[in-house]
């Protein structure tokens, strides 16, 4: 359980002016990532925006994306669907691929009980040999996992390696990792609670701000690793704001595909329905940029 840890970008699915994928800019993107010295990738997730693609897209993408990647750094992928059955059938493409773990969120639109929960990462589990990152997302899912329920699947699920903790609370964060009891490793999925995460253990982090600073989240755990907290502490400082306005703008895959384009990668636009950034979003984003030098504007 050593090799997947630090700070990991989850992509977006950069776009064609027509909403079409990118696939020459997603393997510009990997490259790019790669050369920044990141601790591994992860594809088809929220951002990535994997409920806005067919089946055959996401399928594609782990084809092209591993290819690409040729197992120079981890790639985990993103593999949840609403019913049991597809998640399955994703999972097992996956690790057909030779992606290095699987995310999976609950079912988010069924709101399912937790003995729901339960049995469908039971089943998951059951069918497949890849590692699994158990996924708590109440502000996409609709559904707050309990700790009892996450430690149960943590413990009695032996693919169940990771669990990504997003409800923002963290004292969650922190009762998972201490009743790990080295069966899983917790990953931070909040943007703004990083550090705050690290210190109560967790040992990774599912970054949104890492597709545009890829370097400072990388920096920032390597910091935290080797004791220098000052340094982490000034990093994360420096990135907060951008964090923050992933975290509060409801336009998270947005603002990282218009940073992607402003830095120079491939970004594009979202798929419909969602609409691009506003004139004064724009500029609070450029504002951002400056700010932390990865942008010069005039």
């Amino acid at each position: 359980m050593t090799a997947i840890r630090g700070a990991f970008p989850v992509l977006i699915t950069p776009m064609t002016k027509e909403q079409e994928i990118d696939w020459g800019g997603v393997k510009n993107n990997v490259n790019y990532f790669i050369n920044q010295g990141v601790a591994g990738i992860v594809i088809n997730g929220s951002t990535g925006e994997f409920v806005s693609l067919t089946k055959e897209e996401k399928y594609q993408m782990v084809e092209v994306v591993m290819k690409e990647v040729n197992g120079r750094i981890p790639v985990i992928v993103g593999t949840a669907a609403e019913t049991t059955k597809e998640t399955i059938e994703n999972t097992k493409q996956a690790e057909a691929h030779g992606a290095d773990c699987a995310l999976i969120i609950n079912s988010y639109y069924a709101k399912p009980k937790e003995d729901e929960i339960y049995y469908h990462f039971k089943e998951v589990n059951n069918a497949v040999n890849i590692p699994i990152m158990l996924y708590n997302n109440p502000f996409t899912s609709g559904v707050d996992m309990s700790t009892e329920l996450m430690l149960r699947i943590g413990t009695d699920l032996e693919n169940v390696t990771r669990i990504k903790e997003s409800s923002g609370d963290i004292r969650k964060a922190r009762d998972l990792a201490r009743g790990a009891k080295g069966n899983f490793e917790v990953f931070c999925g909040s943007e703004e609670l990083v550090m705050e995460s690290y210190f109560v253990g967790a040992t990774g982090w599912i970054s949104v701000a890492g597709n545009i600073v890829p370097k400072l989240v990388t920096d920032m755990f390597n910091h935290f690793q080797n004791g220098e907290l000052e340094q982490a502490w000034e990093i994360n400082d420096r990135i907060l704001p951008l964090c923050t306005f992933l975290e509060g703008s409801g336009k998270y895959v947005q603002i990282v595909k218009r940073s992607m384009d402003l830095l120079g990668n491939a970004g594009g636009p979202a798929r419909y329905p969602r609409l691009g950034l506003t004139p004064e979003e724009d500029q609070t984003l450029k504002e951002i940029l400056k700010n932390l030098h990865v942008l010069s504007l005039v």
